[in-house]
């Protein structure tokens, strides 16, 4: 398991609208998908996402067939200068069920972690 830095977490925190999620299904066919909730886990180190009936997409289905999956999010801080920045994390996903008390997730255990653009300065941290 490869842990986030602390830059990692807090651009995952912060306000961003839209990920993206990839998966694939019992056949390796992959499959795309916007996503507009998730948060990091502290307690597990990991990227749990979340969703409006989520147990009945085709991304957590391929999470249940399929434990690969890799998550995005980006954005453009700045056009002049350009400062692209973002966050990708690979890794192993689980499709956790509806409990009674938390909505179902699908739960991405980071084995790779790259980002770039999250400093200040504009450095890339991680590639």
């Amino acid at each position: 398991m490869q842990t986030l830095s602390s830059a990692e977490i807090d651009y995952l925190q912060d306000e961003r609208r839209l990920g993206r999620l990839a998966t694939a299904n019992p056949t390796g066919k992959p499959h795309v998908a916007p996503v507009g909730m998730w948060r990091y886990n502290p307690e597990l180190g990991t990227v749990d996402i979340g969703g409006r009936e989520l147990a009945a997409t085709k991304k957590y289905r391929n999470a249940k067939a399929n434990p690969q999956a890799a998550f995005v999010v980006d954005d453009i801080a700045s056009t002049d200068p350009w400062h692209p920045r973002a966050v990708i994390v690979e890794g192993s996903a689980e499709a956790i069920p509806h409990d009674g008390d938390n909505e179902a997730v699908i739960r991405i255990t980071p084995k790779k972690v790259m980002s770039w653009g999250l400093e200040r300065n504009g450095s890339n941290p991680r590639r």
